[in-house]
């Protein structure tokens, strides 16, 4: 269940290890002292927030949201380190390093001194800004093929935005080869926040999304996200960072994966796609959030949507990234043993036709550094399948 207790082994590193550490300071066997001392940071240093155990638990304990809660606590009484605020607010900094700038950018992240100074591993690349943005290709090209009313809102998140844009306009050609109008909304959900347990932030990210998307929601459109930590968020995290917002319970209802979205519409015979015959094996790697809360079904069903494809998936746990920690010199090692139980050799195993395919961003970034394979996300795949698709693969 637990991605770090399958690594170590270590009682500690197991959830039931990390929830009696909390329960005894509760309790009083353990001084309240000791919820924010360095002993108590080290059990719950590993935890990746995967939501595996909100899942799979018996007794249905959310780690992830009880290390959030851990983490804020121990900022306040350590202060926030430098490289959690790097990380926390990389949507930022993704934003502010691309364009013309990435070249500077790519440099400046390629410095080992500087690495070793924030305690960055050197053992993987960092990843960098594309030279053009989703909005940049958007406000270029994107837009000028819109016609009509849209169908649905394309959450766009700031990884798919400033790191991979191709996934965004996959999804944008995909949808109109659909017939499906697109309206994207940029929403930073504040995940790398919460990564960090930056609540302050988190909330306030929470509130400018909520906003952004309410008037969508209240016109009744989906809004369909491509990572699903991101999407995710807004059905979970969202909930109890803004308890009392009714609109959130309304965003919540209205947010789909772009799996289960295209496996809905499919269903209810309700997407006028045309894809190729080419048969081809997939390989497919579900994110971890992605499995806990909604399941691969859907993907599998999207996927299974091109004619002749084999769909298989990968009986992997978390593949070890968890976005910043396996960035994390401390942590480089255990992330990639967590990549190497199931994941990498599977990959490696892989025919070089098959595709191999993940929804999350840090998974395909995992795969590339372990495997030298690139990964695509389903939206690319599907995309690319389209009867006289120009899709590039």
């Amino acid at each position: 269940m637990c991605p770090s207790f399958m690594v170590t082994r270590e009682e500690e590193h197991s959830t039931r290890g990390r929830a009696n550490a909390l329960r005894a300071v509760m309790t009083g066997v353990l001084p309240a002292a000791e919820l924010t001392s360095p002993r108590m940071h080290a059990v719950m240093d590993l935890c990746i927030s995967c939501k595996a155990c909100k899942a799979e638990c018996p007794s249905g304990v959310d780690m992830a949201r009880l290390k959030l809660e851990f983490q804020a606590r121990y900022h306040e009484a350590h202060g926030v380190g430098l490289r959690s605020r790097l990380f926390g607010h990389a949507a930022a900094l993704n934003r502010l390093g691309g364009g013309w700038r990435a070249p500077l950018t790519r440099a400046a992240l390629g410095s080992a001194a500087a690495r070793r100074r924030l305690g960055i591993t050197t053992e993987r690349p960092l990843p960098t800004p594309a030279r053009q943005s989703f909005a940049a290709w958007w406000r270029a090209t994107g837009r000028h093929g819109e016609r009509g009313e849209p169908a649905l809102v394309l959450l766009i998140d700031p990884f798919t935005d400033a790191l991979q844009p191709e996934v965004g306009v996959a999804a944008v050609e995909f949808f109109r080869a659909a017939g499906l109008g697109v309206r994207p909304v940029w929403a930073d959900d504040g995940r790398p926040f919460l990564s960090k347990g930056l609540l302050p932030q988190a909330r306030r990210a929470a509130e400018r999304t909520v906003a952004a998307l309410e008037p969508a929601v209240a016109a009744g459109l989906p809004v369909v996200g491509l990572e699903p930590s991101s999407l995710l968020t807004l059905r979970d995290e969202f909930l109890y960072l803004l308890p009392d917002d009714e609109r959130v319970a309304a965003l919540a209802a209205a947010a789909r994966t772009f799996e289960e979205f295209v496996a809905e519409r499919a269903a209810a015979g309700e997407l006028a796609v045309r894809f190729r015959e080419q048969p081809r094996r997939i390989l497919l790697h579900g994110h971890c959030h992605q499995k806990a809360l909604v399941g691969t079904e859907p993907a599998r069903r999207a996927l299974g949507l091109l004619p002749g494809a084999v769909v298989e998936e990968v009986d992997s746990g978390c593949c070890g990234m968890a976005g910043s920690f396996g960035y994390e010199a401390e942590h480089y090692v255990v992330s990639m043993q967590m990549a190497e139980r199931r994941l990498l050799p599977a990959v490696r195993a892989a025919g070089a036709g098959t595709l191999i395919v993940a929804a999350g961003i840090s998974c395909r970034e995992q795969i590339a550094h372990g495997s030298g394979r690139t990964a695509l996300h389903p939206a690319q795949v599907l995309a690319g399948a389209v009867r006289n698709s120009t899709q590039r693969r």
